[in-house]
């Protein structure tokens, strides 16, 4: 989906959540206010950690696209509903994502 399409969703669905699959330096750097971390390399063994999420559309996004991607695959092939970011926090900073530190 387009950083436009998340943000639509997130503004208008209560159904949807927000995933960084990103490093714990770039998240802490910055990202998407109320976004959860889970970093691509721990996510098989954290699922557990998403299961209050198991029912919710889960925007995965990374730096670019490109992580999110394999992150969605993962999430798919557990049970999860997830939506890839096209072009990651760089696009979603352009659509009016709030960003935190």
């Amino acid at each position: 989906m387009t950083a436009k399409q998340a943000y639509t969703l997130m503004e208008n669905d209560q159904n949807a959540t927000l995933l960084d699959v990103r490093t714990i330096e770039e998240f802490k750097s910055h990202h998407v206010r109320d976004a959860q971390l889970i970093p691509l390399g721990e996510l098989e063994n954290n699922l557990e950690k998403l299961e209050a999420n198991k029912n919710k559309k889960i925007i995965v996004y990374c730096q670019t696209g490109r992580r999110s991607v394999s992150a969605s695959r993962i999430l798919e092939n557990n049970g999860f509903t997830p939506l890839n970011v096209e072009g990651g926090i760089i696009a979603m900073k352009h659509v009016g994502f709030e960003m935190v530190k």
